[in-house]
């Protein structure tokens, strides 16, 4: 079990920056990959950047040149610096886990935190 809990959320005003923190305890070596998602009211829930056991990153299209994603040691603490905000990343941002259950048949588990609301205002 991993449980992981998100902070920094907030209200900013458009072109302003927030970090939000993803901190990971329970089976935190078994961690796969983590990743941030958002929800926007009315949307589906979408991927907004993942960071990798092995520090690969990728991001979403919408959110290149203004987000970063970063890890504190190992990858137990996940960060997600979000630069030059829009009104429509206004959203609920959620963390991810995946958590390994058998690397040689690539199972895994997800694990999400509860979400923090990000409010971008214009």
């Amino acid at each position: 079990q991993v449980q992981l809990v998100e902070s920094g959320g907030g209200l900013v005003q458009a072109g302003g920056s927030l970090r939000l923190s993803c901190a990971a305890s329970g089976s935190i070596f078994s961690i796969k990959s983590m990743a941030w998602y958002r929800q926007a009211p009315g949307k589906q829930r979408e991927l907004v950047a993942t960071i990798t056991s092995g520090g690969s990153t990728n991001y979403a299209d919408s959110v290149k040149g203004r987000f970063t994603i970063s890890r504190g040691s190992g990858l137990t603490t996940v960060y997600l610096q979000m630069n030059s905000l829009k009104p429509e990343d206004t959203a609920v941002f959620y963390c991810k886990a995946e958590v390994w259950v058998q690397r040689i048949r690539n199972m895994y588990n997800n694990y999400w935190g509860q979400g923090t609301q990000v409010t971008v205002s214009s």
